[in-house]
């Protein structure tokens, strides 16, 4: 038997090696079935934005993801999973967005204006999609989904307000009651049956956003929220996402820009709280 210095190739070694091997297998299985899974769930998303809720159907999802119909039962056992799984997957990249806008906001007012246009700007990017996931007719049980989805952007809408009460920039409130009559005035305003239409223009889209955004922050106690600037295309190719940036900030005003190059607009709002 040839020998190496060095090595050892006895029983042990060779288990561990058959080992290794299995684990790097079954990690190749694991992210290769988190991607299959991944695949489907934007199949039917993107059949959501295509055709509302009724178009998320088994079949025709299975052929947007490139797959057998059994894979995507695989996934999920059914229709019911499959559109609950929806909903909760883009109540996670709502809710990501929220805290994103928020967190970069350079105070506790600013935060919940961050917030609140989150929530309305990415309704109105979706409107067919935002109305499948909140209220859109189906033909099965999804309640828990959605009453979840609501729950979660509600607690975090109500953990702003409570912030900028802690700061004293908004009187003492129920927190979790204004919240939730927030969510519910953007959402009925924004995409329900009395929603306006041809907010596909850009400056109607703006118009929309600043009167909602203003309407909560009166709503909650922000003593003078105000929007000022016009509308103006984008054309800064370096710009690829929404952010908030501080234009300026003292000690009783937070003043900031919210931009959204997809949609060419400026919002720029001055919020200031009591001294």
């Amino acid at each position: 038997m040839r020998t190496f210095p060095g090595r050892d190739f006895g029983p042990s070694t060779c288990r561990d090696e058959k080992r290794a091997m299995v684990y790097r297998r079954t990690h190749q299985v694991v992210k290769r079935l988190a991607a299959r899974r991944t695949a489907i769930l934007a199949a039917a998303r993107d059949a959501a934005v295509d055709g509302g809720m009724a178009a998320v159907q088994i079949a025709p999802v299975a052929i947007r993801a490139n797959v057998a119909a059994g894979t995507v039962y695989r996934y999920f056992p059914s229709k019911a999973d499959l559109i609950s799984e929806l909903i909760a997957d883009v109540s996670r990249d709502e809710l990501a967005a929220i805290r994103r806008a928020a967190d970069a906001a350079p105070g506790p007012s600013s935060a919940l204006a961050a917030a609140v246009t989150t929530v309305a700007v990415r309704v109105l990017s979706q409107r067919r999609l935002a109305w499948g996931i909140l209220a859109e007719p189906v033909d099965v049980d999804v309640t828990a989904s959605r009453l979840a989805s609501r729950r979660e952007i509600a607690d975090e809408i109500a953990s702003r307000i409570e912030a900028a009460v802690r700061a004293g920039h908004l009187p003492a409130q129920d927190t979790a009651l204004a919240a939730t009559a927030l969510l519910g005035a953007l959402h009925e305003s924004l995409v329900g049956p009395l929603a306006p239409d041809h907010l596909d223009d850009p400056a109607r889209l703006r118009d929309a956003v600043q009167t909602v955004t203003l309407l909560a922050l009166r709503a909650v106690g922000v003593m003078d929220a105000r929007a000022r600037g016009a509308a103006s295309e984008s054309t800064g190719r370096g710009v690829n996402t929404r952010r908030w940036f501080v234009l300026h900030q003292n000690w009783r005003t937070e003043e900031i820009l919210f931009l959204s190059p997809r949609r060419g607009f400026h919002i720029s709002a001055s919020l200031s709280g009591p001294t």
